[in-house]
Parts: C-alpha cells; sequence; structure tokens
C-alpha cells in the first residue's frame, strides 16, 4: 500500500505516524494514527462498484447513532481499488457461542439495524457480496469466483452441489421485494461491552435481496468466527422466531422459507473454499448433518422454478 502516505495527506490533510494494525482478506483494513494524533481505518477493496452506496449508508447510520464507524472520507479510486477512511472504534469483545438465546442477541441487534436501514435512501449496492451472490445473472450455479473456478471443482463433495442447486433454485423461485441489509453479520464483524452492542463493522457487505434471505442469512452465521460454520437449527428458529418479534411482524409462508433456504448459502460457499482449499470440513460436516431438515423447512424440492428478486413498490 505504498499510496497510502499520499491519499492519506490528500484526504485526511495529515500523513500516517504509526500503523496500528493491518488486515488483509478480501480487502485490505490498516489502522493509522496520522501525524496530527487522530486514528482513523482506511479500507481498500476492488471497486465493483458498490462501495460508494455502502459507505454512504454506513454514514446515515452512524448519524443516527447506530453503533458502528463514522466514515471520515468519502470513497476514492485508487487505481483498481475503491478506497476510504473511517473513525477508529477500538475495543469491545466477541459474544461467542451459538446457542438460542446467544442468538436472540444477536437477532436483537438485526432487527434494530435493519429498522434503522429501512430509511436509509442509497442506490443498490450490487452486485451483492459474492459468499450472499445467489442472485446473480451468470450460467453457472455460482456467481464467477475467478481464484475459485480454476481449482478442480470435482472436490466439491456432491451433496454440497446438490444441496447448492436446491438452494438456489427456491431463493431465485420467491417474489419479495429486495430491501438494503448486512450480508456479513457475523460473530467475528461485531463488538461488545457490559452485555450490549458496542459496534458492528463491514459495512462493505451490504447487500440489496429479500429482508428474509438477509435475516436467513444472518440466522446461519451469526455465531461465525474462525473457521465459520452453521448455526444449529434450533438456534437459527430462534434466531429468526426473536428477529420477527423485535421487528413486530410476523413473516409469511413463502418468506419462512425463503429464510430457511438463505440461512444455507453461505455455509454451502464456504463449504466449497474448504474442499477446494484441502482446509477441515467445518462447514462442510454442519451442511452434511443439517441440510435434509433446514431444506425440508425451505420447501426447497429439486423441481422449483426460478424466479428473481422484485423492487420495493
Amino acid at each position: 500500500m505504498d499510496w497510502l502516505p499520499s491519499w492519506c495527506r490528500e484526504h485526511l490533510g495529515a500523513a500516517p505516524a504509526h500503523v496500528l494494525f493491518e488486515r488483509r482478506s478480501l480487502s485490505a483494513v490498516v489502522g493509522v494514527r496520522l501525524n496530527d494524533g487522530r486514528e482513523v481505518v482506511v479500507k481498500a477493496r476492488q471497486d465493483e462498484g458498490r462501495a460508494a452506496a455502502c459507505v454512504a449508508a454506513q454514514a446515515r447510520l452512524a448519524q443516527r447513532g447506530f453503533p458502528c464507524a463514522r466514515p471520515r472520507t468519502p470513497v476514492a479510486g485508487v487505481g483498481a481499488l475503491a478506497v476510504h477512511a473511517e473513525e477508529s472504534r477500538p475495543g469491545g469483545g466477541v459474544l461467542r457461542g451459538d446457542t438460542p438465546e446467544i442468538a436472540v442477541r444477536y437477532a436483537a441487534v438485526f432487527a434494530r439495524l435493519m429498522t434503522e436501514l429501512t430509511g436509509v435512501s442509497v442506490p443498490p449496492p450490487l452486485p451483492n457480496p459474492r459468499w450472499a451472490r445467489w442472485d446473480h445473472a451468470g450460467p453457472g450455479l455460482r456467481p464467477s469466483i475467478r481464484f475459485l473456478d480454476e481449482q478442480d471443482q470435482s472436490a466439491v463433495p456432491a451433496h454440497v452441489v446438490e444441496t447448492a442447486t436446491r438452494v438456489r433454485k427456491r431463493l431465485l423461485a420467491a417474489n419479495l421485494p429486495c430491501v438494503l441489509g448486512h450480508a456479513d453479520f457475523e460473530a467475528q464483524n461485531l463488538r461488545w461491552h457490559d452485555g450490549g452492542i458496542q459496534a458492528v463493522h463491514d459495512w462493505d457487505s451490504l447487500a440489496w435481496q429479500p429482508e428474509a434471505a438477509l435475516v436467513g442469512a444472518a440466522s446461519g452465521a451469526f455465531a461465525n468466527a474462525s473457521p465459520p460454520t452453521l448455526a444449529p437449527i434450533g438456534s437459527s428458529a430462534a434466531f429468526l422466531a426473536a428477529y420477527q418479534q423485535f421487528r413486530g411482524r410476523r413473516f409469511t409462508e413463502e418468506e419462512r422459507e425463503v429464510a430457511w433456504a438463505a440461512g444455507l448459502w453461505p455455509a454451502l460457499h464456504n463449504a466449497r473454499w474448504e474442499a477446494l482449499h484441502g482446509d477441515r470440513p467445518v462447514c462442510g460436516a454442519a451442511v452434511r448433518a443439517q441440510a435434509a431438515e433446514r431444506l425440508r423447512r425451505a420447501g426447497a424440492r429439486p423441481a422449483d422454478l426460478y424466479g428473481s428478486c422484485t423492487s420495493p413498490g
């Protein structure tokens, strides 16, 4: 990141004096102390055209008092990267566990998050994040991810492929409006203090999908740290029930089925990743154990027809 010093001087008015931390995965995240004493976090990721909407939504939530970092700059291009800076929100701890009681605590935060986002108007942050992109327009089962697609796909277990096929068919058959929501609602992206939520991170992962799909994905992934897995069925059920209670409305039968289908999709993405990289099949084992019951609750029959998301209104 040799562009970082000049970027900070141009967009923040000060140069980095010290690097506090650095993390790299699908994006690069660097915490820096500037030479004027301010501490900020700079985020850089491949520019897919969605970053500006994500940062704008994050800024609106921060203005409303939602516990998230306040952006300090808009998104700016650096070559093929989309870059912005936000305030540093250190401290807090990860709430670990996947029991129904823990699930209800996470559901309360997710319900608050989704309620706040209903009042935020930004262009849809499309395309959706790759691990949530069951609604892609490509020809294959999964969205194109070059570094995964180039590997030997025969390593992926047949039950993972079959389950993903049924899940995607069920999700595409839904006729539900899309809304703005967080598509990476995992324990590793939240921080808690004294029993309450201190910060929700990773706003680059906003998505434009049916509410039930976003809630369902969160119900399966809320306990994820490293390595990720799939929450127990009883805990996902507790999450979904609590979310509806906190939001003050009951899902329709279609929404309930879509939620159960969407709860499998991130775990299927991770199970494929494990298989292609020769990792221990943590998600793969959870999918194998839970798929039949989750597919039943999703109404995900092999003969489901394809459909698509519709726009609100």
